[in-house]
Parts: structure tokens; sequence; C-alpha cells
């Protein structure tokens, strides 16, 4: 496993990730002892970077990895997110004591006395015009509730609209093969003043593993069935915003050019990677086999330029003009 600098943080942290949103909820159905099992694997693979939510399965994913550390000798960096438990989901909700509670709430599923990094859960936009938010959040660290705070966005807007704040640590932005847009100028900013860039929905809700077909079915409570098109939460989350059926098409002609060793799934990651403002890709898994297949991904080589040209002339093909004006 190689490692990288998480932006102002300082954190060293494993370019490949756990996201566990899996262990919560939208999923399908995950039990304890699966969670566990799949966190084990977290560490086996020398993964130390995790990322949460208050929300995910109201706080089962948090209080899972908090059981999980108890039993575990090994360092991780935790980072969670808040917000998203406002109901309605509203501007006005992002406040002083409204942030403050949930922290206080994560602190404690978390068993924690300061969070590593604390992320604002895709706020609604007028958030990042609103300064006394993040007037908040640094009283938070001078309190050593939180060491850091960045902010997950759905926008590439959002997100260069996010850094001007001079304390922000973090983002955290879709980005994948069919999800190309943040590369073309918010990378380049990020850069500049030194940001932490988390890398999520990377296989595109497991569209870019290759595994699935027309014929896939999904459960009832996995986001992949109820969001397609954005009924609970932003379709982008869901298949990077991709329409499923174009999506395969593009998976088709990218598993035409797998290289030795490499599973669809691995070349999607390390395509990520082969971006150098990348920190880390925050790659799900439900199992101790997905996690050291993504995690197998940090020691293989880099992708040959001429596969990188393939990648984008495909996504150039079938996928831009129908995602890359709209996050």
């Amino acid at each position: 496993m190689k490692f990288r600098t998480l932006g102002k943080t300082g954190f060293k942290v494993s370019e490949i990730g756990y996201g566990s949103w899996s262990l919560g909820a939208d999923w399908g159905d995950v039990s304890e002892e699966q969670a566990l099992e799949t966190l084990k694997a977290v560490e086996e693979n020398k993964i130390n970077f995790i990322d949460t939510a208050d929300v995910y399965g109201d706080g089962r994913s948090e209080k899972l990895i908090s059981k999980f550390r108890q039993n575990s000798k090994a360092k991780f960096y935790v980072a969670t997110k808040a917000g998203r438990r406002l109901n309605p989901h509203i501007s006005e909700g992002y406040n002083r004591d409204n942030l403050f509670k949930f922290v206080q709430r994560s602190l404690k599923n978390l068993q924690v006395d300061t969070l590593d990094l604390l992320q604002l859960h895709c706020p609604p936009t007028e958030v990042y015009y609103r300064p006394e938010i993040f007037t908040a959040l640094d009283e938070m660290v001078e309190k050593k509730m939180i060491r850091h705070y960045g902010v997950s966005v759905e926008k590439v807007e959002e997100a260069l609209k996010a850094i001007e704040y001079p304390n922000l640590s973090t983002i955290q932005i879709i980005f994948n093969i069919l999800r190309q847009r943040p590369k073309e100028l918010f990378f380049k900013q990020a850069a500049k003043k030194n940001i932490g860039i988390i890398v999520r929905v990377p296989l595109a809700s497991g569209l870019l593993t290759g595994k699935m077909t027309k014929q896939t079915k999904f459960a009832s409570t996995d986001h992949r069935q109820f969001n397609r098109h954005g009924e609970a939460f932003d379709v982008g989350e869901t298949f990077a915003g991709v329409d499923f059926a174009t999506g395969l098409k593009a998976v088709d002609e990218l598993k035409t050019m797998l290289p030795p060793k490499f599973s669809l799934a691995q070349i999607a990651l390390k395509w990520i990677l082969m971006h150098k403002e990348v920190s880390t890709v925050i790659a799900g898994g439900k199992s101790s086999t997905q996690v050291s297949e993504n995690a197998g991904t940090s020691d293989l080589p880099p992708l040959p330029r001429t596969d990188m040209q393939h990648i984008q002339d495909i996504y150039e093909e079938k996928i831009k003009p129908t995602v890359h004006h709209r996050w």
C-alpha cells in the first residue's frame, strides 16, 4: 500500500481508503458480523483512512467502526460527515447549534474525544456563501472537538467556492472514469492551496466493476434501485449520474482494454490514482474480497498512456454529453 499526504491535515493516508456507506444503509442488508469482517480486511490490507457519516444507518456505521477499533491496534484516520440529518435539508439548518449537536453525537458514536476530520455532508449551495458556518467549524477546532474540517460536495463550483475559506483542509468529490470534470480546473486550484482531495464513488456505484448487466437486480433498500432518478438524494450519487444502460455500453468497451493482472475495478481505481492531486480514493465494499481487490490496486503499475487515451476517448464519445455540464 502506498501513502499520500492529505492536504493541510498532514495525515499520511493510504491512497486507497475505505468508504463505509455500505456498512450503514442504502446498499442492501449487511450484518454486524459481515461488517466487522470487512473492517478486518481493511486493517489487513494496510488501509488507514476510513470515511463515514452520521446518517449511514442513523449512526450504525460510526458505531461499527468504533467497535472494531476497540479490538484493533492499527492506527486509523476516521473522517465523518454532518448535515444530512437535517429534515428538511435546507441551508438554514446549517447553523452553529445544529452542527455542534451533530458533532457531539458523532463523538459519542465513535467514542473519541476529537474527530480527525469533519466534513459538511453535501450541503445546499447557499451554505458555501455563509462565512459564519466556517467560523463555527473554526470554533470546533479551537475547542478540540475536531482536528480538521472539509466539505463533501456535489458540484465542482461548490468545491471552488469552499476552498476560498483559509482553514478548510479537504474536499470530497465524485471523480471517476465516468465523471471527469473535476480534473479540468478544480484539481489545479486545490493543489495551489494544499487541499486534500478525497475521491468518492470511484466505481460509479459498482458499475465500473464490470459485473453488472441489464438483468442485474438490486434490493429495494439499495439506492441503485430507489434513487435511479434522484428520488431520495442527488442522482449524481447513483451510478455517478450516468444512465444505467449508457453506462453498461461504456463498460463493455472498457472491458476490451483489460491489461494482464488488472480487473476492471482496478483499472477504474488506478485511473484515478494516475492524477497526482488525489490524496485518497474511498472505495466501498461489503466483503473482505472486495476490500482486498481494491487495496491491491495501489501496488499495480501505472496505466500506459495508450490506455489513458482510450479511456478518454470512451468518455468523450459515450458519457461526456450527458453528465459533464451537470456537476
